[in-house]
């Protein structure tokens, strides 16, 4: 949606908030009570509107799917978008207008770590429920939030681990390469952290950062290649948003192959590959929770619906509709909801965090993904991809079967004596 469609949108808000201040029928008043109200938080315009448009639509899709099953305690689902515009300090705004005007049951939105950190204190003063579907960097439990995408243990270790490995390259060296906010810093603290436990020397780890919205990456990408020279070097990425494109771009500029110096990326899936030619990009790496490649039954009816869905609400790129990750932790997010909705008879947020612990989904993955009894993490099955000259990724590696989540790494000093449950503040 863009800001004139935005526009619309407010407007006939406005335009209902008089009709009901003006005395509508009854029916209409007791149909706005038959229904329950989702809040629908992404950036549809800004530098993360690349990633974040699609999971609007995902949750739109998943909620006409469960109206059309007869909604939830049987009641139809009402989706209230609104667009944070990739204005951190708006996530909070938005939230507090989700909750308090709108009467939102519950809030499906951010993929940067800087819009939840805004957002966690608006849903815990008002004791709202935020999923979150994006992988983030742990050093947070909150009683308010359902965590549905990786820890740093279920994405990061596990790649750093396959690069290291014979069947990875063997990398002796690393770039860590990334946008300078949250995420990316403290990921990048574990890492170094870690790689620093598995004997690599500060000199053989270069940490690089770059504002959102960052277009330039030729002198980057010229410095990745000479301290490559040093030794076999794998670059760890995590660029956000519209700034992969113009990375992923000099890359391929730069003539640097992946059998050269492999890049794992752990923000970039099928959607933020759309508009790069990935012909040069081959074997570059990215590391996941799901792939849209992966071939089992349930991934291959969610891919369908979201094919069929993309393709009659006309949605941009219906032509080549893609799935990825964070629409897959959408996904299972809004459906393990629902399911606990059901189980505690109410909407009440204390009684669907209750309901919450332990819920399970069959996930597109090809896994039964389990909400945590206690941690609010979904056990997660780990995958690292390949990219390959179509956009999608070849699976190279996968976890045995669903890794915990460790939501306080154990690579950063102080978090052994941190409990693996939300604590009331």
């Amino acid at each position: 949606m863009n800001r004139r469609g935005n526009l619309k949108l407010i407007t006939a808000s406005i335009a209902l908030g008089f009709g009901l201040a003006a005395g509508v029928t009854g029916s209409a008043m007791a149909q706005s009570k038959d229904t329950i109200k989702v809040g629908i938080l992404h950036s549809l315009s800004g530098t993360m509107a690349i990633s974040e448009t699609v999971l609007k639509d995902t949750v739109l899709m998943a909620i006409d799917e469960i109206n059309a099953k007869g909604g939830v305690m049987g009641k139809k689902l009402e989706p209230v978008v609104v667009d944070p515009a990739s204005n951190w300090p708006l996530f909070a705004e938005k939230t507090k207008q989700l909750l308090t005007q709108d009467k939102v049951a519950v809030i499906f939105g951010c993929w940067t770590s800087v819009s939840r950190k805004s957002v966690l204190p608006v849903v815990e003063e008002l004791n709202g429920l935020l999923f979150y579907p994006v992988q983030y960097e742990g050093e947070e439990l909150s009683k308010n939030v359902f965590y549905t995408g990786a820890a740093p243990n279920q994405q990061a270790i596990p790649a750093v681990d396959y690069l290291m490995s014979k069947e990875g390259g063997g990398a002796k060296r690393w770039v860590l390469l990334g946008t300078d906010y949250v995420y990316p810093r403290t990921t990048n603290k574990i890492l170094r952290a870690y790689l620093k436990s598995k004997g690599v020397a500060d000199k053989d780890i270069d940490e690089k950062y770059t504002p959102f919205g960052h277009s330039d990456y030729q002198t980057i990408v010229a410095d990745v290649k000479k301290f490559s020279a040093g030794g076999k070097t794998a670059v760890v990425s995590t660029i956000n948003g519209d700034s992969n494109v113009p990375f992923y771009k000099e890359l391929g500029n730069a003539g640097l192959k992946a059998k050269d110096v492999p890049v794992v990326a752990f923000s970039v899936g099928e959607e933020e590959l759309r508009g790069v030619d990935t012909k040069p990009l081959v074997g570059h790496l990215a590391a996941w929770n799901y792939f849209m490649s992966l071939k089992n039954p349930a991934n291959d009816e969610f891919t369908k619906k979201w094919a069929a869905y993309a393709k009659a609400k006309k949605l941009p790129g219906a032509d080549k509709p893609l799935t990825n990750d964070p629409m897959e932790a959408t996904y299972i997010g809004i459906n393990m909801w629902k399911q606990a909705v059901e189980k505690a008879k109410s909407t009440d947020t204390d009684k669907v965090i209750a309901a919450m612990a332990g819920q399970t989904f069959k996930a597109p993955s090809g896994i039964t993904s389990k909400m945590d009894e206690k941690n609010h993490h979904l056990h997660k099955s780990v995958f690292i991809g390949e990219v390959k000259a179509d956009g999608q990724f070849n699976v190279v590696w996968k976890t045995p079967g669903p890794v915990k989540a460790k939501p306080w790494s154990p690579f950063i000093e102080g978090n052994a004596t941190k409990p693996d449950f939300p604590v009331k503040k």
